[in-house]
């Protein structure tokens, strides 16, 4: 089994071939994805798209672009969405400093709001960064030592410390498309260091299509290429690849874990 765990199965290029999509997907081998629902407007057609699809789950929250309109000043709603079956993850959430799309210190207010949902739940943060490595691991170092909590950094490419100071905290890393690209040399070397009990694949569909489909849209089907560039860095079989960070996804999304033991 291969799991996607980080794609947004509503967006234009997948929404209208949504059966299309799906079955590709289990075509590749990859049998669970996690759709993100990153603007609260979303989140009744992530949570549908869930309930009515048995091979997606679905994760709440507002990304960082939409932080200035939609950003939460109180962790409730989340915490109402939190306890449905199928709703596994808060996020995504973070900073991004590259586009400034909404203030920063509404991104940031934002950002500790879904990490106290996260606290709260006892489900998996997810965490979008870029270009905000310093400010991102300052909230959650303070936020991680006043309650722990688990995550992902999600599209890792960042520095070697921002992955060190992730995974020093217990976060994990997701590795999607970029790490096939010709130029991530350096991202492939700093992946290559890091424990592989804390990767999980992802595409970020249909965003960054791994090589072969780069400048194409993106989706589940192609996390078997992520997969296959992941085992060349860490020098295993890719069969190795698949087990090992499946079972990482059901150890940091315990409630899919559980749903998936109870369909079987």
């Amino acid at each position: 089994m291969i799991v996607d765990s980080h794609c947004h199965l509503d967006y234009p290029g997948l929404a209208e071939d949504e059966a299309g999509v799906i079955a590709r997907a289990h075509a590749a081998g990859v049998d669970l994805m996690v759709h993100i629902a990153a603007k609260r407007s979303g989140w009744p057609v992530g949570v549908a798209l869930a309930e009515r699809r048995p091979e997606v789950f679905c994760a709440v929250g507002v990304h960082p672009h939409e932080a200035g309109q939609e950003g939460l000043d109180d962790p409730t709603p989340l915490l109402e969405l939190a306890s449905h079956p199928r709703v596994v993850a808060i996020g995504e959430t973070g900073l991004d400093y590259f586009y400034d799309f909404s203030p920063r210190d509404r991104q940031a207010a934002s950002f500790e709001v879904h990490i106290a949902a996260a606290q709260a739940s006892g489900l998996p943060l997810v965490v979008h960064t870029r270009d905000a490595d310093e400010d991102t691991m300052a909230i959650l170092e303070a936020a991680m030592a006043k309650a722990p909590f688990t995550g992902v950094i999600h599209c890792y490419s960042s520095s070697r410390r921002l992955a060190e100071r992730a995974i020093a905290i217990g976060l994990h890393l997701g590795i999607g498309g970029i790490l096939t690209f010709r130029k991530s040399e350096d991202l492939r070397a700093i992946v290559e260091d890091m424990p592989l009990d804390r990767l999980v694949l992802e595409t970020d569909a249909p965003y960054l299509a791994p090589v072969p489909f780069r400048g194409k849209t993106n989706e589940p089907a192609y996390t078997v290429h992520v997969a296959k560039v992941l085992a060349e860095v860490k020098g295993v079989p890719q069969a190795e690849i698949e087990r090992v960070t499946t079972d990482n996804f059901f150890r940091l999304f315990p409630k899919a874990a559980a749903a998936v033991r109870a369909a079987a």
